[in-house]
């Protein structure tokens, strides 16, 4: 399936401690380990749960044939500022634009939510988000000539209108 165009895909807002959930979570986390290190396992687990919720926060999920496919999050970092985490596409569906619409429905809903600006950081071995995010119109706020590995976090800005 992979290379496929996505189709008939329900966009649904969740809870982190939704079932639907779970391939997220345990993927992300997965990916997390394999390129970081057993101590990126902190990250999925550090912040509460309430972080994406309403009136704050959102988390969501691409379903197709109503299994998850993709999903992201956003928090509030700030009273204008929402933060996108846990950016996710399932392995077997990687390639078909799915993060590029999670991407523009977070940024949709947090402009509704009244945020003006996107903020979010990747990691310095996750080249596939870094180029989604530029391609995506996000302003890198470090040296993109600069190794990242010599960076750290990968800072991004987007403002909404």
């Amino acid at each position: 399936m992979s290379g496929a165009p996505a189709v008939d895909v329900e966009v649904r807002r969740v809870g982190i401690d939704d079932p639907l959930a779970e391939p997220l979570v345990r993927e992300l986390t997965e990916e997390y380990v394999r390129r970081y290190g057993p101590e990126a396992h902190e990250e999925m687990t550090r912040y509460p749960a309430d972080s994406w919720t309403a009136p704050h926060g959102l988390l969501l999920l691409l379903l197709e044939d109503g299994e998850p496919v993709a999903g992201g999050a956003y928090k509030r970092y700030d009273e204008r500022t929402a933060e996108v985490k846990r950016m996710w596409t399932a392995s077997a569906h990687r390639r078909r634009g799915l993060a590029r619409r999670v991407l523009a429905e977070l940024e949709r809903a947090a402009a509704g939510a009244g945020y003006r600006r996107i903020f979010l950081t990747t990691g310095p071995r996750q080249p596939e988000a870094r180029g989604l995010y530029l391609a995506s119109g996000y302003t890198a706020l470090f040296d993109v000539d600069a190794d990242p590995l010599t960076i750290g976090p990968l800072p991004f800005e987007k403002h909404l209108f």
